[in-house]
């Protein structure tokens, strides 16, 4: 936090600063002092001294380096060169007096050019701080910023070859930065603090979900302050979601193959800075302005009750492999930061993406709890998820559980109370890890998306697994202390198709890309009712929307913690394409205009119908698994499965294909306590899953488990707004509609 005293000096210090540190060139400026300083905290962090000097503490660890040199860099790209003289556990550091916040910065680190150790230091190209708390400038890819020559003549000696040439012009440069929120206004913020049992996650994109929005100024449209106004957090409330989860907004930069194609990098799954908020979304400025915008987004968030989730990737950086850039772990020190194989040219990938993180280094581990803890104590978010997160548990070369990083994460007092969700799985060997993370984490649950989408497209060949999925997944949680909401049910992600993709392709039309259709996966598990893409035909019109319904219905009344897909509820489109990682336009941009057409606009009124009936209902959202045993002499359980029959499923029932499923939740067998102690008593419902082509009769079921049955969703009815429902007799039969969720409620 800041003090007057700091406040005072910037400004003094401001005005006295060295001309050295303005209009300092590489030679002939007049020397930079630099006075010992501490090896912590690392990074750049300006500090006013007990003698009242005002300046900045650079700290950098570089372990096997030779030398280090901060480069200063004034507001016309001239550069001032520093010695940082003082190593102390391999962490070279200095204070520079003079130096305030928004000064642009780097570093050069000497050391022995040795690719065939794993050796790539290389003083001509400028690194950025993995500590920098903000990001000023675009990364491009030319020549220069490659550690080798990168066009060396014989392709299997190229990244041996070390390239002499300055990268400094190409690169962005880290910005000393000063918190400017004053301590009153972050006594305002109250964290919503939303248990997991109660949470509703939305997957945004800060970009996407703003750049199109009309209720936002057009100068704020795709940036943090976007996602802060009032018309973006109307959307969530409304809606009825908990917490956002924001794809990442780490610094990150672009593939090289992408800038060639004239694409970026939309997605952000690229990292380079683990504590800077992407500059890109900032509508404020890049030279730390980004840093108080962003907190300012997770306040106004915060207020209106929603928290804030982080998709972080700490498994690889946008330095990809031997052939990559070198733009900042690869020339502080590479054997140290990255794993390698025997032949230390290579890297090993578990990631996809070039390299991974050695996480087991003490200093790896240490950047990334430090940047966690900076995310989570100084810019206010509630939680992250883990990209490829079976990378980060790997020890030497399996996944552990009991790995460094899993063990750091369990002890630590700040960590260890906010939301943690893994991606459970990564692209190496033993890498798919769903149901095996340890308690105090939660999984996205892949095997609860394959079993929806395949009972709605008629493709599980019995209900074994669908009765699993919709009851929390007790198969892969219920061990350790594990509990439903371990599983983070989804049926659609960022990536692949979007809700009304899946019902509209079975095909990727991925042709936008570049790749010739070759990149996403060929996977979908989807269904396109009768016409692949956009068609005139009302019937496949009618049929896609009822499928939407019947999906979204599903996922929210499933034992879990349901993730939806910014837009989803509003029936976008990315037409087809399954792996729109980089379409940074109106592919991947949610689409407002969706609302005005009334068939958009009834999907998202029901969407936040069942949102608002799972708030309300606890028997929806168990904090416990369900047991399936009776607790009263009437034999009446917690949960029942019933056949089309009105008979409760037998082994083989389980065994055998069917289109129809009936699931009973008692609300008066609900384990637990309110916070008075009470006992928690709720409605029971009875849910009727019917994926069959045509209507099909179903007998309720009689006493003990109700007299009578109210409707109150019908997914087969567009419109779900109206009188109260419908009330059936209990033991009488009704007909379900072909392709329809009917929720009745037990009135008696």
């Amino acid at each position: 936090m800041s003090s007057a005293a700091e406040q005072e000096a910037v400004t003094e210090a401001a005005e006295e600063r060295p001309a050295a540190l303005v209009n300092g060139t590489r030679r002939g400026a007049p020397p930079v002092p630099v006075w010992p300083g501490a090896p912590t905290p690392l990074g750049a962090r300006f500090r006013v001294g007990p003698d009242g000097v005002a300046g900045t503490n650079f700290a950098l660890w570089a372990g096997g380096a030779e030398a280090v040199e901060l480069c200063l860099f004034d507001a016309d790209g001239k550069e001032t060169r520093a010695r940082l003289s003082e190593l102390t556990h391999e962490i070279w550091h200095g204070f520079v007096p003079g130096v305030m916040p928004g000064q642009r910065y780097g570093f050069r680190v000497h050391g022995r050019w040795d690719p065939w150790t794993g050796g790539r230091w290389n003083p001509a190209k400028l690194l950025l701080d993995p500590y920098a708390r903000a990001v000023d400038g675009d990364f491009s890819l030319p020549p220069e910023v490659y550690g080798h020559v990168r066009d060396w003549p014989q392709q299997q000696v190229a990244d041996t070859v070390r390239d002499e040439r300055d990268s400094a012009p190409y690169v962005p440069k880290g910005v000393v930065v000063h918190d400017d929120a004053t301590d009153d206004e972050w006594m305002e913020d109250r964290r919503p603090k939303t248990p997991w049992a109660d949470s509703v996650i939305y997957e945004l994109h800060v970009r996407g979900f703003t750049a199109l929005h009309p209720g936002i100024p057009e100068e704020l449209r795709g940036t943090y302050a976007g996602l802060a106004h009032p018309a973006a957090i109307e959307h969530l409330v409304e809606l009825g979601v908990t917490a956002v989860e924001l794809l990442p907004v780490h610094q990150f930069a672009h593939e090289d193959h992408l800038l060639r194609r004239g694409l970026k990098n939309y997605w952000g799954y690229n990292s380079i800075g683990y504590f800077a908020p992407h500059a890109g979304y900032a509508a404020s400025g890049t030279t730390g302005q980004q840093v108080g915008e962003f907190k300012r987004m997770v306040r106004a968030l915060h207020a209106a009750g929603i928290e804030v989730i982080l998709d972080v990737v700490y498994n690889h950086t946008a330095e990809a492999g031997e052939l990559g850039p070198t733009l900042s772990l690869k020339g502080i020190d590479n054997r140290g930061y990255y794993r390698l194989q025997s032949d230390a040219r290579r890297y090993a990938d578990y990631t996809g993406c070039g390299n991974t993180l050695h996480v087991v280094q003490p200093h790896v581990l240490r950047l990334i709890t430090d940047s966690l803890r900076y995310w989570v104590t100084e810019m206010g978010v509630d939680g992250f998820r883990f990209d490829l997160a079976a990378a980060l548990a790997r020890s030497m070369h399996d996944v552990d559980m009991l790995s460094p990083f899993l063990a750091v994460i369990a002890q630590d007092p700040v960590l260890r109370r906010v939301k943690l969700i893994a991606e459970p799985w990564d692209v190496g060997s033993g890498g798919y890890q769903v149901g095996a993370f340890p308690p105090l984490w939660t999984e996205w649950n892949d095997r609860y998306r394959n079993a929806v989408r395949d009972f709605w497209r008629g493709a599980l060949p019995d209900v074994r697994d669908l009765g699993y999925r919709l009851s929390g997944s007790s198969d892969l949680y219920a061990w350790g202390g594990r509990r439903p909401y371990a599983s983070v049910n989804f049926v659609t992600a960022h990536d692949g198709f979007t809700l009304r993709d899946l019902v509209s392709y079975e095909r990727k039309h991925n042709e936008a890309n570049g790749e010739g259709n070759r990149d996403g996966t060929d996977d979908n598990r989807a269904w396109n009712c009768g016409a692949e893409g956009e068609t005139d035909d009302e019937r496949v019109r009618a049929l896609r929307r009822r499928q939407l319904r019947n999906l979204l219905t599903t996922l929210l009344l499933s034992t879990g913690v349901p993730m939806l897909v910014a837009g989803d509820e509003l029936g976008r489109t990315q037409r087809g394409n399954n792996n729109a990682y980089c379409q940074d336009n109106e592919i991947s941009w949610v689409d407002w205009g969706l609302l005005e057409d009334p068939g958009w606009k009834a999907l998202f009124d029901l969407t936040a119908r069942l949102i608002d009936l799972r708030h309300r209902h606890p028997v929806l959202r168990r904090r416990a698994f369900f047991s399936g045993r009776a607790h009263s002499a009437d034999g009446l359980r917690d949960l029942a499965w019933f056949t089309g029959r009105g008979t409760e499923m037998t082994e083989g029932d389980w065994y055998a294909p069917a289109a129809t499923l009936g699931m009973y939740l008692s609300g008066r067998d609900i384990p637990g306590r309110d916070e008075r102690g009470a006992p928690i008593v709720d409605d029971s419902f009875l849910a009727v899953l019917h994926a069959g082509d045509r209507p099909t009769p179903f007998q309720l079921p009689g006493p003990p488990w109700a007299e009578r049955y109210e409707v109150v969703v019908d997914t087969s009815r567009e419109e779900q707004s109206g009188p109260p429902g419908v009330v059936h007799r209990a033991g009488s039969s009704i007909t379900v509609p072909a392709r329809a969720v009917l929720l009745l409620r037990v009135a008696g």
